[in-house]
């Protein structure tokens, strides 16, 4: 089994970024060797400082699917990558972001609609939209292949500019996102893969709580949707096949988690009987 989370809002507090209210299910995953795979819009550095938190060593993914990280020696099977840094080997789906940031200016000027990317946000903009600290926050802005971004108007005539550009938009539990081909599924797809060259019968289990979680959720096995702050799931989230979580943010991860291998194993025990 995988298990692909989300940060923001489904293993971290929206407010105060803590994963405490996980912490049953994240000892149950480590105890089963069940790798937990972030799967984030966040930054390479925001994710290896929850990493350092988590005493997680497993492969990661940042900004929306851009850039897919693989720790030297993880796999014993050979894959394809783009390069090496700083001990992963590093798979990049993204688009650079340089680009992004002029593909975001040009939606600006042609529809006339106000749109601030994170890159023209000061420190303490960024702190107050977000509420996390200076260090932090000084992290969120070392992007490479996403410009996250705020609109002062008509989104969806922003999102159909973007497509007509050949780009995807997408939405977090703050700021929209431009991207380019990468999303959260294609990771998925991309990381499963190479999983099962070594155990061709893995299943996965994706957890989530917005938008640009549903590329995903669509591409686990065993889709789960946590509920956003106020107790409500988002409207624009929604498979058939999804689990929905009893709780917010981290403590609906907890119960998620621990709830599906309770049923996961009644199931496999049950079966394995007949």
């Amino acid at each position: 089994m995988l298990v692909f989370t989300d940060l923001d809002g489904t293993l971290l507090d929206h407010d105060t970024y803590s994963f405490d209210a996980a912490l049953p299910a994240l000892r149950l995953l480590e105890k089963k060797n069940i790798p937990l795979i972030i799967n984030t819009s966040k930054t390479r550095g925001e994710i290896e400082m929850y990493r350092s938190l988590l005493g997680n060593r497993h492969p990661f993914v940042s900004e929306n699917g851009g850039g897919i990280f693989i720790p030297e020696g993880y796999f014993r099977s050979k894959f394809r990558y783009d390069r090496a840094s700083g001990g992963y080997l590093v798979i990049e789906p993204g688009t650079p972001r340089e680009e992004l940031r002029d593909v975001l200016k040009s939606v600006a000027d042609e529809t006339g609609i106000r749109l601030k990317g994170i890159s023209d946000m000061s420190l303490s903009e960024i702190m107050e939209a977000t509420g996390l600290d200076e260090d932090s926050a000084r992290l969120a802005t070392e992007r490479s292949y996403s410009e996250p971004f705020l609109i002062y108007g008509d989104e969806e005539k922003v999102r159909r500019k973007m497509v007509e550009k050949g780009y995807n938009h997408t939405r977090g539990s703050r700021f929209h996102h431009i991207l380019g081909e990468n999303d959260k599924g294609k990771a998925v797809r991309i990381l499963s893969g190479i999983y099962r060259l070594e155990s061709p019968s893995i299943e996965t289990l994706g957890v989530g709580d917005s938008p640009n979680d549903l590329p995903m959720l669509m591409e686990v096995d065993f889709p789960m949707l946590v509920r956003k702050r106020g107790g409500t799931f988002d409207s624009g989230c929604r498979l058939e096949n999804m689990t929905l979580a009893d709780g917010e943010g981290p403590a609906g991860f907890n119960s998620a988690i621990l709830k599906f291998f309770i049923r996961y194993e009644e199931k496999t025990s049950t079966e394995n009987r007949i």
